[in-house]
């Protein structure tokens, strides 16, 4: 199976390391030296990463054969893309690649159907699950555990436990405006 694992950004410096934007949970593996990456699009790859840093929080790669700004540059928004296979999983059981959760049902701790998860977006602060609802709305379900109670992937389903106003328009505002001008 191929999942895209980075987008590359803007060339940074001379000697053509390119800022790469992060679409994998395990960027030493997928994108360390040595890595070949199939690229989308294609005529831009395959690329071999000969090198990989960390430089003001942001990862930086060189690719065999990338020697300057001007060919660093031309690789900009392309995306990497690596070969997994299926059945490997994350380290950690807590943890999850995207493609064992795209199309899980998702569902309240009582069975009430919310829909089925169609994306994921992967934020700085933390991942959001795009669900597309029966009706064709989406709503957006933060990936953290006060929310997703169980991840089920033999049943292929997802439990949350939203507070009120996430997926419904149950929110309730708190205010004391109401009780200064009864009082």
């Amino acid at each position: 199976m191929q999942l895209v694992v980075a987008r590359i950004g803007r060339a940074h410096g001379i000697k053509g390391e390119v800022t790469v934007e992060v679409r994998t949970d395990e960027p030493e593996l997928r994108l360390g030296p040595g890595a070949v990456l199939q690229t989308e699009p294609a005529s831009a790859g395959p690329l071999t990463v000969e090198t990989g840093r960390v430089h003001s929080g942001r990862l930086l790669l060189r690719f065999e054969g990338v020697k300057d700004r001007t060919a660093a540059e031309a690789l900009r928004n392309t995306l990497l893309i690596a070969d997994v296979d299926p059945s490997e999983l994350p380290e950690e059981p807590d943890e999850f690649y995207d493609h064992q959760l795209i199309d899980l049902d998702v569902v309240l701790e009582d069975g009430t159907p919310v829909g089925r998860i169609t994306e994921i977006s992967h934020l700085p602060s933390q991942d959001l699950f795009i669900v597309e609802r029966e009706d064709g709305s989406e709503v957006m379900i933060p990936f953290v555990e006060e929310i997703v109670a169980e991840i089920d992937l033999e049943e292929q389903r997802c439990v949350i436990t939203p507070p009120p106003g996430l997926i419904d328009d149950r929110a309730v505002v708190a205010s004391t405006r109401d009780e200064e001008d009864g009082a």
